[in-house]
């Protein structure tokens, strides 16, 4: 048996619920039990037939010694971004908790606003394999909006249609209220909805991003009170799970030793 280690956002849940359902390498799922998993787990266990685990402790992991990929999850709290270095801290805490009971992991991040960069710096210690999705073997996506949309140039080519663009994955369409609030310093909280109209007076329209984890009827549903309440157009362009997928076959071959795949810049 092989251990796969998982660190993700809350963003990319419904994505990494399509992988572990759909891989018929995987014998079972362990998840962090806490609030930010939650919607995860609610979702792997209508979705999946195998079984998962609630566990406190990355000793918890105990999977029965039999052929197949075990995977080991941590959810974090959607938001961090809007702290560079505390989301650059938080992450690597994860990966430490999880690195001595996995054969590999694989982040569920991009780059974040440079957060990520130098990964292979910031993971030196870490004594098995750590991934982030790629664009290239050299290139990390950027984000999790270029992760969906198909890479830079894609996420590039739609900014410069245009530049008062939000982008919305199923993630952010989830999550939108709990994003915005966290890009705000808590003494501001109170003026939030005066600061979020002179932040979002530039931005013209919303991009959905249908994948099959969600559908453009779904993403128009989550995104009617945000595109109203700002004034956006709303407009749809196909995303992909590619970039995604081809990273989870990546950290599945850094987990049996095959290739060591990570970044290098």
């Amino acid at each position: 048996m092989h251990r796969l280690g998982v660190v993700t956002c809350q963003i990319l849940e419904l994505e990494f619920v399509h992988l572990l359902a759909h891989d018929p390498d995987v014998t079972g799922t362990w998840v962090f039990g806490d609030e930010f998993s939650e919607e995860l787990i609610r979702n792997l266990e209508n979705d999946s037939r195998k079984p998962v685990h609630r566990v406190a402790y990355a000793a918890e992991f105990e999977p029965d010694e039999t052929e197949g990929l075990a995977v080991l999850m941590r959810v974090m709290e959607v938001g961090l971004h809007s702290n560079i270095p505390h989301l650059r801290s938080a992450v690597k805490s994860a990966v430490k908790e999880l690195a001595p009971f996995v054969d590999a992991v694989l982040l569920g991040y991009g780059l974040c606003g440079n957060a990520l960069k130098n990964s292979s710096e910031l993971f030196a210690d870490i004594s098995v394999p750590v991934s982030l999705p790629m664009e290239s073997e050299a290139d990390p996506v950027d984000d999790c909006v270029g992760l969906i949309i198909g890479g830079r140039e894609n996420y590039y080519g739609e900014q410069c249609r245009c530049a008062g663009t939000m982008f919305m994955n199923a993630g952010f369409s989830r999550h939108w209220k709990k994003i915005l609030s966290s890009d705000l310093p808590p003494k501001l909280i109170h003026q939030k909805d005066k600061i979020m109209d002179r932040l979002m007076r530039n931005y013209k329209r919303s991009l959905l991003l249908p994948t099959t984890v969600l559908g453009e009827e779904d993403l128009r549903r989550n995104t009617t009170e945000f595109s109203a309440r700002y004034g956006l157009k709303t407009e749809s362009r196909p995303g992909t799970l590619t970039l995604l997928e081809n990273a989870w076959a990546a950290a599945k071959r850094n987990s049996r030793g095959e290739k060591f795949y990570a970044p290098t810049n």
